[in-house]
């Protein structure tokens, strides 16, 4: 393999062009933050990693660095080349980092060079990145506007989202769906790759469409697990909406669409028939029960119920009228009463109310106003 490019500090080009990266670091570290285009293939495993830092602990960098030779058998040694050749073979356009930029990139990419194949680092690696992804989300919230679109649970917000160039799916960026149901096969990322995702996002956003607004569904704090910073709150705290308006009869079937059918096909797909339809089924009882205080014992009973009827008829006749009735209790007793109140906090004025077609029809105008 040819190589002739140099090493890199250029982490902008890198990201908006969804750069191939190798990622070096050990399993663990990985696990706690990467990138949306990294592929961990580590050059030491997790067991290597750790007693190789308590040998630099104890008797410092010389001694560490012959124990990582020392544990670089030729079978080990073989089976990363072959990883490594693999990956600079599928992504000749790729980069590979450890942590700092330091030792483990260095010797990948000599011991690849050696290999015959020349392949760059990230100057600073990891660190660096991250660096410059925390410092570009904060200046990226600073400088781009934002519209906020909201509307009660069940309208099909992110539906819309997807239809508009303009925005960013802050659900999607989480795996979640937000509200007290949404839990999605797969589970959700760290808050690191979270802020790394929607960091990345603005970028984009802002480097194909300076001065735009991106349109953002409105959320609370926490997405999940993953969290938006108090500065990305209080900016959409203070953002033009829009408001979606659809019937109650419209949201039943979105949630029947959004909250049954499609995550049980996710579950399914992943873990089979009957696994899926378990996960699926913990995934609805686990939810409802995490809001039994907020509901009452009274109306949590009552709303068990109706869960444990749906899920009986499900599973037995493939019928899914049952789930009509406890969707409808649920918007229109317990999410409603949150959205009017949460409505009336916000600071934004509402420029615009409909439904899709209408939104989707004023939108481009309501940005000209915006920009004027």
């Amino acid at each position: 393999m040819s190589q002739t490019r140099s090493d890199t500090d250029d982490f902008k080009t890198l990201f908006l062009n969804d750069t191939p990266l190798m990622d070096v670091r050990a399993p663990v570290e990985f696990e706690q933050g990467a990138f949306p285009t990294a592929q961990n293939i580590p050059i030491l495993d997790n067991h290597q990693r750790e007693v190789i830092g308590t040998r630099y602990k104890q008797e410092g960098q010389d001694a560490a660095v012959a124990l990582g030779y020392e544990l670089a058998t030729d079978d080990v040694r073989e089976a990363r080349l072959l990883s490594w050749k693999a990956f600079t073979d599928q992504h000749p356009e790729g980069y590979l980092y450890c942590f700092r930029g330091g030792q483990r990139s260095h010797l990948t990419q000599a011991w690849l060079k050696e290999a015959g194949v020349n392949y760059p680092l990230i100057k600073g690696g990891y660190k660096a990145l991250r660096r410059y992804l925390i410092d570009e989300l904060e200046a990226s919230v600073e400088a781009c506007p934002f519209i906020i679109l909201s509307g009660k649970t069940g309208t099909g917000k992110t539906r819309l989202i997807h239809k508009i160039s303009d925005s960013i799916d802050l659900e999607g960026l989480a795996n979640h769906r937000g509200s007290s149901f949404g839990r999605r096969c797969g589970g959700q990322p760290t808050q690191i790759d979270f802020e790394n995702r929607l960091s990345i996002a603005l970028l984009k956003h802002l480097n194909q469409k300076s001065g735009h607004p991106a349109l953002l569904e409105d959320e609370s704090k926490l997405i999940g697990r993953c969290s938006l910073s108090q500065p990305i709150r209080d900016k959409m705290q203070q953002s033009p909406i829009i408001l979606l308006e659809t019937s109650i009869e419209e949201r039943v079937e979105v949630g029947l669409q959004e909250y049954v059918r499609d995550n049980l096909a996710d579950f399914i797909s992943a873990y089979g028939e009957e696994a899926g339809f378990e996960q699926f089924r913990e995934g609805l009882t686990g939810s409802l029960y995490r809001i039994r205080r907020r509901l009452g014992g009274v109306r949590y009973q009552a709303l068990n119920s109706l869960l444990e009827n749906a899920l009986k008829h499900h599973c037995e006749d493939n019928h899914l009228d049952g789930y009509r009735p406890l969707i409808a209790s649920l918007l229109t007793e317990y999410y409603d009463p949150m959205y009017e109140y949460q409505l009336g906090q916000k600071e934004g004025k509402v420029i615009f109310s409909g439904d899709h077609n209408d939104i989707l029809k004023a939108y481009p105008e309501l940005v000209k106003t915006l920009l004027a």
